[in-house]
């Protein structure tokens, strides 16, 4: 065993001490003191080992995935290899919900009482209820919205009014349109590798996102739907700086906009932005022109929402009243801000773990190489480097989140997002194909001991 393998190994034997420690810590304080609102921290999970419906299909998924991915990662034609990506993707988060069955794991996900598709009556009137929105958002106002509807800007809630409209109605159709939509985040990930590190190391990394254990959150959520969002945004602006593309840049533009009303935490995507832009800034330079359809893009929903009366700055300020008068205000900050690290390490994998250790390496080593700008060319050293700044960039907001005290547990949903961008840190890794069964086996784990909340 070479030294950089048992380093590797430390790092992930790190990270699993980090999860058994928030484990066995959570499990006494809210067995004494009620405090954490989860039955098993610092997951919002029970106990419940079960096997279901799509349990063959997840293991055919997994076993296919293993043995076959990194080959054909690195064989098949590019544009393939991201239809496979897509493909794979929606087949394994789709087989993982349906372990615990089409209601629980898909079609129900999303009606809960504090889920969107409760209030869609109330959106009848779409431009009056975004007029409306911030008057219901604090408990004790008139009618207060559920507790994810008033988490969010009501573009999260609009999407699913929307798909209702054209007929898309109920919790199958909604929880099928987040499996379908979260699947291309890989997708967008990996362009956006390819354009900033080269085709390598998106290669390389390819199984990674596809088979992450955070798929087993990923279909049930929301938020799945939103790290796509996002993740498009960032693809965009790299083939924008790559390719010189004044259409690509006010994609981008549009999707970042749209990002930051679906969610309020993804403001904080600005920093893997502002990574996109330190490591185009030598096209940027040559193509100034690129700012401006990116910025044009990126006004049109905050103009509209302000236009049609929705304060987001408000709304933000009374959600944080909101959040202070549930169980956010309850919950213990010093447990929650290293335990939502744990909560980081069960939908990124033992694997994204040795990739971190290795992406710090690369950043020790390659200090300098930031402003070279990826060519036929390129070296290595330089793409890897390259990558290691996106990875790292990523890293940061979700510090940034964490420091915030705004995300006191359940960040096992709530960080996809982010999470997805540090899933390519295991571009680094040698041994692929073992580093990708031991993320597989944790999200088979994961979804057939726990009955997630989500």
């Amino acid at each position: 065993m070479t030294r950089f393998l048992r380093r590797d190994l430390y790092a992930a034997g790190a990270a699993a001490l980090l999860v058994t420690v928030a484990v066995l810590i959570g499990g006494h304080i809210q067995h004494t003191r009620h405090t954490l609102f989860v039955h098993w921290p610092p997951v919002l999970a029970e106990w419940d080992p079960h096997v279901g419906p799509g349990t063959p299909a997840a293991l055919a998924v997994a076993v296919a995935a293993v043995v076959y991915g990194p080959a054909l990662a690195v064989r098949l034609p590019w544009r393939t290899l991201l239809v496979a990506a897509w493909v794979t993707a929606l087949a394994w988060v789709l087989s993982l919900a349906l372990v615990d069955g089409w209601h629980q794991g898909v079609a129900g996900k999303l009606t809960t009482h504090n889920e969107y598709l409760r209030v869609i009556d109330r959106f009848h009137d779409i431009p009056a209820t975004l007029r409306d929105f911030t008057h219901h958002i604090v408990r004790g106002t008139p009618d207060p919205w559920p507790a994810h509807v008033a988490g969010h800007p009501p573009l999260a809630t609009v999407t699913f009014v929307l798909l209702d409209r054209v007929g898309l109605r109920g919790g199958g159709w909604a929880g099928m349109w987040c499996i379908a939509v979260g699947a291309t985040g890989c997708v967008a990930v990996l362009v956006a590798v390819r354009a900033l590190a080269g085709e390598a190391l998106a290669r390389r990394a390819a199984p990674f996102p596809v088979l992450a254990p955070a798929a087993v959150w990923q279909g049930t959520s929301a938020d799945g739907y939103f790290a796509a969002v996002a993740a498009w945004a960032v693809a965009l602006l790299a083939l924008a700086l790559t390719r010189r593309s004044l259409p690509w840049a006010a994609g981008s533009g549009l999707l970042f906009g749209l990002t930051c009303y679906l969610s309020y935490g993804l403001t904080l995507f600005a920093l893997i932005g502002a990574a996109v832009l330190v490591l185009g800034r030598h096209e940027l330079r040559e193509r100034p022109a690129l700012l401006l359809p990116l910025l044009a893009g990126l006004a049109v929903f905050p103009v509209m929402s302000t236009l049609v009366g929705f304060d987001w700055w408000e709304a933000y300020r009374l959600l944080i009243t909101r959040y202070h008068q549930g169980v956010g205000g309850t919950r213990p900050y010093g447990y929650w801000v290293w335990a939502n690290l744990a909560c980081t390490v069960l939908i990124t994998g033992p694997a994204t773990a040795a990739g971190l250790r290795r992406t710090a390496v690369e950043l020790l080593r390659r200090r300098g190489l930031a402003g070279l700008r990826p060519t036929a060319r390129t070296d290595a050293a330089t793409a890897r480097f390259r990558l290691a700044v996106l990875v790292v960039a990523a890293l940061l907001a979700l510090l940034a989140a964490d420091l915030s005290g705004m995300s006191k547990a359940e960040t096992e949903r709530i960080w996809l997002p982010f999470a997805l961008w540090l899933l390519p840190a295991c571009a680094f890794l040698p041994r692929r194909r073992a580093w990708l069964a031991a993320q597989a086996v944790l999200a088979l784990l994961l979804n057939h001991l726990l009955l997630t909340g989500w």
